[in-house]
């Protein structure tokens, strides 16, 4: 550690290695407050209150001789002598991750946990029920699955592998396109039956919109796609879950935006037909560290498979119409045993 602060510690006011007393755990902290660049988000992320959290950094500073952010109103923003050491103490956090993940994988053994993240709508509804079928084959191994919108941090090891709807640029994973998610509107029957669909863009402000606000979601995408300055007066229903959208649009709330997919596998949903649909490509990543471990390269191989858009054309780069997708899955159905809906339990 002391090494690795050396070039810092010049910059305090010249003191000596021995001198240097800086906790691991507070160089983390350091680490979290840097990226959240405040207080209350890195404390909210950790686990600590604000106060512990800025005790320990005070801590911090005392010990190595210098103050590392300046801090504003605003939030936090790394001095001179915190830019001179993130570099430093980020390069010790991706040694000591490497540590335990090699030490969390066998080259030759098959048994095990493998730990995957993924976006809530293709986790629950794609991916869990074909999990069945594969712990069937792989019975020793356990496929620890997060399904949330808020992205994992693969290389901190907040997660083995993850499908996530961004690229990473950390020249230490393996990045794989899984496929893309082609996003439309769509209502209930009920909806349609009450209220009609909008034929124009004009006419959906006469309809209600259920709108999904959470990470990984471009939040103004929604306006910016209707060609909209405003979604004020039609969105009726705001929920951060894509469950929670598909529920809603399935009882008959409103217009949702959501994959081409869902439709495909069987919810009783209506295409809105606008003339406007979007698209969200997935990435599968994991370390390359796994590269060696074989319960790992198992999953991938798996995860890949089930992605597949020459198998599954929901997830091809071209956009196909629900309507047309539907017949297409039948067959994909019978050919490799497709499941994965199920309906909204009622009220």
């Amino acid at each position: 550690m002391q090494q690795l602060l050396q070039r810092g510690a010049a910059m305090m006011q010249h003191r000596s290695e021995e001198s240097l007393d800086a906790s691991w755990d507070d160089l983390k902290l350091f680490l979290a407050c840097a990226k959240y660049k405040s207080f209350r988000n890195a404390a909210e992320e950790l686990g600590l209150t604000s106060t512990t959290l800025m005790r320990r950094i005070d801590r911090l500073e005392e010990s190595i001789g210098c103050k590392l952010f300046l801090r504003d109103q605003s939030g936090l923003t790394l001095s001179d002598e915190g830019m001179a050491m993130i570099s430093d103490v980020s390069l010790m956090e991706r040694h000591a991750f490497n540590v335990f993940r090699r030490a969390s994988r066998s080259s030759n053994d098959t048994a095990g946990t493998v730990r995957v993240a993924v976006t809530e709508g293709p986790g629950n509804f794609w991916i869990l029920p074909r999990l069945i079928d594969f712990q069937k084959t792989y019975r020793k191994i356990t496929v620890d699955l997060r399904c949330a919108m808020e992205q994992a941090d693969v290389a901190r090891l907040e997660s083995d592998i993850a499908i996530q709807l961004e690229p990473p640029t950390n020249p230490d994973l393996i990045v794989a396109k899984l496929g893309r998610l082609h996003i439309y509107p769509f209502v209930s029957k009920d909806y349609e039956n009450l209220h009609g669909v909008p034929a124009t863009l004009a006419e959906l402000r006469n309809h209600r919109i259920v709108k999904q606000s959470a990470p990984q979601v471009d939040d103004t995408a929604y306006a910016r796609i209707l060609g909209l300055k405003s979604l004020e007066g039609i969105v009726g229903i705001k929920t951060n879950s894509s469950i929670g959208v598909l529920y809603a649009v399935e009882r008959g709330a409103g217009i949702g935006f959501l994959p081409t997919v869902s439709i495909a596998l069987g919810a009783p949903l209506v295409a809105v037909d606008l003339g406007v649909s979007h698209h969200a490509d997935l990435w599968l990543t994991y370390h390359k560290e796994f590269r060696s471990s074989e319960r790992h390269k198992i999953v991938v191989e798996w995860l890949k498979k089930i992605f597949d858009p020459k198998t599954y054309p929901c997830f091809r780069d071209e956009f196909i119409h629900p309507n047309a997708l539907v017949p297409m899955m039948a067959a994909a159905k019978e050919s490799v045993g497709l499941t994965g809906y199920v309906a909204a339990a009622p009220t």
